[in-house]
């Protein structure tokens, strides 16, 4: 932001035009951590993923859900086997009787997703 002397007939312009261009910033830097934070819980799920054949490894990705001129909603999804997911985050029953364990894997990346997502705001927004 730039300094400026203003009367004060001129003041509440000069205010408005201040928060409008932090709400612009912030809005960058809100859209640049969220980018971010998608990004690194995709790696996160796939550096945890259990491994079979390699294609529910391979399969994640961000998809942009959808995009305002003030927010940015991304959702990491897997493409090829998306059926699998909730069975091995959470576990199953087998067809003779039993369970088969769960491989947690997609709540600690949308953890660390969370932790990047608010620290990359909070740093963005001091600075």
């Amino acid at each position: 932001m730039s300094e400026r002397k203003v009367s004060i007939e001129q003041m509440a312009e000069a205010v408005m035009d201040g928060l409008i261009e932090y709400a612009g910033l912030a809005t960058d830097v809100m859209k640049d951590c969220v980018t971010k934070a998608g990004n690194t819980v995709k790696s996160e799920v796939k550096a945890n993923a259990p491994v079979r054949t390699g294609q529910y490894k391979e399969g994640w990705a961000v998809k942009k859900q959808k995009e305002t001129s003030n927010s940015l909603e991304l959702v990491v999804h897997n493409k090829k086997r998306y059926q699998l997911t909730h069975l091995l985050e959470k576990g199953h029953a087998k067809r003779g009787g039993g369970r088969v364990r769960a491989f947690p894997h997609i709540v600690p990346a949308e953890q660390a997703g969370i932790r990047e997502l608010e620290e990359g705001i909070k740093r963005g927004l001091e600075g």
